[in-house]
């Protein structure tokens, strides 16, 4: 990996997520995506069986066209057409009524592209299980560790560090039901 292709990513995620908080919080969410990147990293130190340069860019740049006006095209143009169907598969599509209708059809994209794609989803679930923000509800922490393991039993075989990471976070986040 070279550090060119971390800093013209991380730029660009910085730029595009410049006002977005972590929700129930007031840290920059630039924080969110060096954590996801971080698992990645890690995942790549502990077994060097993947695209590390393609997992990396995908973890930057994996919420720029779900929560910033960036389109697909863009992200094309700055990263290439691996990344851009990277971060659109990892794309929720708000036209599906329900959110676990649009999370089974991520992943069911993120299934017929690359293991990095899914690496990506099983990292950022693995950030996402901390203490869950204070304004969420019962129902709503329930839905969400029920959705890490729909992730954890939808994305096998992507990458052992990571699913036994995301397995540890899903047991831990017992403690919020």
């Amino acid at each position: 990996m070279t550090n060119e292709l971390y800093q013209k990513a991380i730029k660009f995620a910085g730029e595009k997520h410049a006002t977005q908080k972590i929700p129930g919080s007031e840290a920059n969410y630039l924080v969110h995506i060096s954590n996801v990147a971080m698992e990645i990293l890690m995942a790549y130190s502990a077994q060097k069986n993947f695209n590390i340069d393609l997992a990396i860019q995908a973890a930057i740049l994996h919420d720029v066209i779900e929560d910033t006006d960036t389109t697909y095209e863009e992200v094309k143009k700055n990263f290439g057409g691996s990344v851009a169907d990277a971060v659109l598969a990892l794309t929720k599509n708000v036209s599906l009524p329900d959110k676990r209708d649009q999370m089974k059809d991520s992943l069911s994209r993120i299934n017929k592209l690359s293991k990095e794609v899914g690496m990506v989803k099983l990292a950022d679930r693995i950030t996402n299980l901390q203490s869950p923000p204070p304004h969420w509800k019962k129902e709503k922490i329930q839905a969400y560790h029920e959705e890490a393991k729909l992730i954890a039993d939808t994305l096998t075989e992507k990458n052992t560090y990571l699913m036994t990471r995301l397995l540890e976070r899903i047991e831990a986040y017992h403690q919020y039901l």
